[in-house]
């Protein structure tokens, strides 16, 4: 199992484990990240310097991905855990504590002071991951992330080695 960086040849797969994913759960509708421009073009969206985009690979076969990315909310240097989706055979095999893992290694190097989610009440096994990782349940949402949609947020607050700003 390796994870790395999205390359702009990954874009078709990452997309269509999204929309799968998006589709097993209900949320294949306005409010959700079925309508983000970005996925069809993940590698692009996540070349900026405050974002990474990570791919879960098992041989040669993606199996899944998550990106953080600069989310302007109430708190000051927060980020946005973003579509994170695993193929449903990968699910509860080590991948996605891996892929977060490596999420939150990324967002400490960014100097990221929090990260926040947005999720689905019935996604319950992502929900498991995100508290094994120290998230918090939150009782609102934060921000403005256009997914009106979904009814659970998290709080991981990180603890940089770089000077709080």
């Amino acid at each position: 199992m390796n994870v790395r960086p999205i390359l702009s040849s990954d874009n078709l797969i990452v997309a269509r484990i999204i929309r799968d994913a998006l589709t097993e759960f209900g949320a294949n509708r306005p409010g959700f990240a079925w309508q983000d421009p970005e996925l069809n073009d993940m590698y692009s969206a996540y070349e900026q310097s405050s974002a990474v985009y990570l791919v879960v690979e098992i041989g040669n076969r993606i199996v899944g991905g998550g990106g953080i990315s600069r989310f302007d909310c109430e708190l000051s240097d927060c980020c946005e855990l973003q579509k994170m989706y695993l193929l449903p055979s990968i699910r509860g095999k080590g991948a996605g504590e891996r892929l977060m893992t490596a999420l939150i290694n990324a967002a400490n190097e960014l100097s990221y002071s929090h990260i926040y989610l947005e999720t689905m009440s019935t996604m319950m096994q992502a929900q498991s991951l995100y508290l094994k990782s120290g998230f918090v349940r939150l009782t609102h949402s934060l921000g403005q992330s256009g997914h009106n949609g979904c009814d659970a947020w998290f709080m991981k607050e990180l603890i940089n080695e770089k000077e709080c700003r």
